[in-house]
Order: structure tokens, then sequence, then C-alpha cells
């Protein structure tokens, strides 16, 4: 399973690019969000997903661990299928999207090109639950934007060493939960590593 690919970018249009990763070019599908995060860069990691169907291998990709996760939920409701999912993302980004499920914002779900009005009530009705857990732990570890970042580069730099997403992500948030003073990337990481963050 291909979890992430880092590489320098070959080709990029707002819903595709192709990363060449040791000389092999990977064709990854994109949201318009990912897309806004990599348009001037030359290369970049993208965290992936790869789906197969009809012995066709289509690879999916993502610059956050937010807008993958999401991603995961959308296709997890029976009417949105992976495409669908992509065009959600590039139409609300992961925050909007998370505010949209709260409020049970069934217009503006509905405004999105594909998303009927049955779709959006099952998207409501099947992650409010999903999205109010994630607000519920929001509020108990506020980051500011720095920090985001930080931590989106400390979950990145602990996948690499072999944490899956979900470990690392509880790693930085016991890191954050215990920790007043800033911490810088470094520190971050090495605390993330220790022991007892894992329990």
């Amino acid at each position: 399973m291909i979890a992430q690919l880092i590489g320098q970018l070959l080709y990029k249009e707002p819903t595709y690019v192709i990363l060449n990763v040791g000389g092999v070019g990977y064709g990854l599908h994109i949201s318009l969000y990912t897309f806004d995060q990599i348009k001037s860069l030359d290369s970049c990691t993208l965290l992936t997903v790869m789906q197969v169907k009809n012995e066709a291998a289509t690879l999916y990709g993502f610059y956050t661990l937010e807008e993958k996760s999401w991603w995961l939920q959308l296709i997890s409701v029976g009417s949105i299928g992976p495409r669908i999912a992509l065009t959600i993302l590039s139409s609300l980004n992961p925050a909007v999207l998370h505010k949209a499920i709260l409020r049970k914002d069934e217009r503006l779900l509905t405004s999105i090109k594909g998303v009927g009005a049955k779709a959006a009530q099952r998207l409501i009705l099947e992650l409010s639950d999903k999205a109010q857990k994630l607000h519920d732990m929001q509020d108990t570890l506020v980051l500011q934007p720095t920090e985001s970042k930080i931590d989106q580069d400390a979950i990145m730099a602990l996948t690499k060493l072999g944490l899956t997403p979900k470990v690392a992500e509880k790693a930085i948030a016991t890191v954050r939960a215990e920790t007043v003073t800033p911490l810088t990337l470094e520190a971050l990481i090495k605390k993330a590593l220790q022991p007892h963050t894992f329990k």
C-alpha cells in the first residue's frame, strides 16, 4: 500500500499531478484544495490512498492529513464515491466542510456539483457524530496557525520513522496537551517519540 510520496512535480493541473519519485512518475488525482497548496512548488510530499477497482489502480493525493482523513470519511458514506469526495473537498476546504457538517448546512452541501439533497442528508446523518468528536478534540487542544504547520510537519516526520498517521497524531496531541511553552519542530518530534505518548 502506498501511503505517502515525496518527489518532484513533473506535471500539475487543478485536479491531477504527476510526481517523480526515484525516476518513477506517479499520477495522482487531487482536489483544488491540495492544488492551491502545491501550485507554486517544484517538489512536494503528498499523503496518498490507492484504490483498486476492476483491476485498475487509482492513486489519490492529499497535502494535509486533515484533508485525507475527511476524504476517507466522505467515501465511507454510501452514495459518495472517490471523485465526488474530491469535488466536495475542492468546493469546501476541510475546515469549512467540518463546520457545514456540524451545522447541518444542507443548503451549502447541495450547492456542490454532484451532491443532491439525499446525499447531503446522508453526509450530515452519518458524519455528524464524527465531526462533533473532532470538534471536541480541537476544543481541548487549541492550536495557533504556526503550531498547526509544525504539527503537520512533525506528523509527516513521524510517519517517515515508521509510525502510522493515527499513532503519530495521537503522540503529537499528547505532547501538546502536556506542554505549555512553544516547541521547535525538532523538540516536538523528540517529545512525541517518548514511550508514554503512545499509551
